[in-house]
């Protein structure tokens, strides 16, 4: 498998990154195995968990898989933090908790180390210098060796990133934002992948497959074993089963019909391949799924498709987006 520097940093990884939110929740261990090993089979090495995922579930499973099944020093190993389960507080950016959860990931996982270590997501009541001064902490301390962020809007990037910046040697580069971002949520070419691209940060895209609406299972109702039938899963599907929606997911299957290939294939391979990517997050829930994905590694979609892809999903940008002498 092809691999990418993460952001502007000496960092590789596979251009496809494997996910692990349905880790010992929805994917049980034996198939979680067969995931990890396909993957590291087709030569993939990113693969990206939280601490938050099945309560720790998916760590500590992932952290057997690597005793196991595939050495520790094969695989670049992100998680993140900052995601609480408190009836009264979702994100907790404090120092205090995050080198806490810090170090109770590396126990799961069972080593001394992650390779990227990601904020899950902004804390609006912590001030963000503090916040980015435990990012400092796990990459001195050697806990981590890069770190990141996820789900934060372009200012919050652009100030995390550019406060990074501002003391070299002493503050750590970002090397990666997890965004969202496929056909049908490309709301980050706003503000979120400019910022990124003018800071050298990797863009990590999470459901790449617009939350399994682009394969195409979801056209004519709702498959029995799919998220969308899921108690849990159901309502993250849901927004991608409007209207909207489906006239994307015909032009992907129309495009798909010409290249003989699957939809899944042409959804992936355009974001894969989008400006600032350097590795979508693929969160398959069996092996079946994720090998159908890897075997996006020798698509390239031809000029004309992307641009007609494009266009159909094409999100409405205007001021202050776009120059505003041209609007």
């Amino acid at each position: 498998m092809e691999q990418r520097h993460l952001g502007r940093t000496g960092l590789r990884v596979t251009r496809l990154g494997l996910g692990t939110l349905n880790w010992a929740r929805d994917t049980d261990e034996q198939e979680a195995a067969d995931q990890l090993k396909a993957f590291w089979e087709a030569g993939g090495s990113l693969v990206d968990t939280a601490d938050i995922y099945a309560d720790g579930g998916a760590e500590y499973l992932l952290g057997r898989l690597m005793e196991e099944l595939v050495s520790r020093e094969d695989l670049v190993i992100a998680t993140k933090a900052g995601s609480v389960l408190e009836a009264d507080r979702r994100i907790d950016g404090s120092r205090r908790h995050l080198l806490a959860a810090l170090d109770a990931s590396l126990e799961r996982l069972g080593t001394d180390y992650v390779d990227l270590w990601q904020l899950h997501a902004f804390d609006p009541h912590t001030p963000l210098e503090e916040t980015l001064q435990a990012l400092d902490l796990a990459v001195t301390s050697g806990r981590a060796r890069y770190v990141g962020l996820a789900n934060f809007s372009g200012w919050q990037l652009a100030r995390a990133g550019t406060w990074q910046l501002a003391a070299p040697g002493v503050r750590h580069r970002l090397a990666s934002a997890q965004m969202e971002y496929s056909l049908l949520q490309r709301g980050i070419e706003r503000e979120v992948l400019p910022a990124a691209l003018d800071l050298g940060i990797g863009l990590l895209p999470s459901s790449p497959l617009g939350r399994g609406v682009l394969t195409g299972k979801y056209r004519h109702g709702t498959p029995a074993d799919s998220r969308g039938a899921s108690e849990h899963l159901a309502a993250f599907v849901a927004p991608y089963l409007d209207e909207t929606a489906s006239r994307v997911v015909e032009a992907v299957t129309t495009a798909a019909d010409g290249l003989a290939v699957t939809p899944l294939q042409v959804a992936l391979s355009w974001v894969r391949d989008r400006p600032g990517v350097t590795a979508p997050i693929l969160g398959a829930r069996t092996a079946q799924q994720l090998r159908a994905a890897l075997s996006v590694e020798t698509l390239s979609l031809p000029d004309e498709i992307r641009q007609a892809l494009d266009d159909v999903s094409a999100p409405v940008h205007h001021y202050p987006d776009h120059d505003w002498s041209t609007l």
